[in-house]
């Protein structure tokens, strides 16, 4: 039996969600996924962090050409972007993207007009 395509869920961004997801993931994915699981968290988290608990979202994990993994992150504000900054060994916060930056093969944001979507490649595990 193959998986599906893709795996869309839509839920509200929240902190006790997180484990779930990543768990979720991992199912769907049928292996070893911490790099998959790590980039959902992370974006996920923004959402959190940047947008407020409960902000609704869609992720999507899509199987790509090639062995890859497509993450995405959909939310509601077109405004709020993703900084990629350089946090120095005091900062407490500021990694995030950095981190997924290192991991993936790629990663953007795609703006519409009703919300954006922040996604990210991975290469085969």
């Amino acid at each position: 039996m193959n998986a599906p395509p893709q795996l869309e869920l839509y839920l509200p961004a929240l902190p006790k969600s997180v484990p779930d997801l990543r768990r979720i993931v991992r199912q769907y994915l049928d292996a070893p996924c911490a790099d998959v699981q790590l980039c959902v968290t992370e974006l996920v988290g923004n959402v959190i962090r940047h947008l407020g608990e409960g902000t609704p979202v869609r992720v999507r994990v899509v199987r790509a050409d090639g062995g890859r993994t497509r993450v995405e992150v959909a939310d509601p504000d077109p405004r709020a972007l993703p900084v990629l900054l350089r946090a120095s060994g005091d900062d407490e916060s500021g990694r995030g993207l950095a981190l997924l930056d290192a991991m993936a093969l790629r990663w953007g944001v795609e703006q519409g007009a009703a919300g954006k979507t922040v996604w990210c490649e991975l290469g085969e595990a």
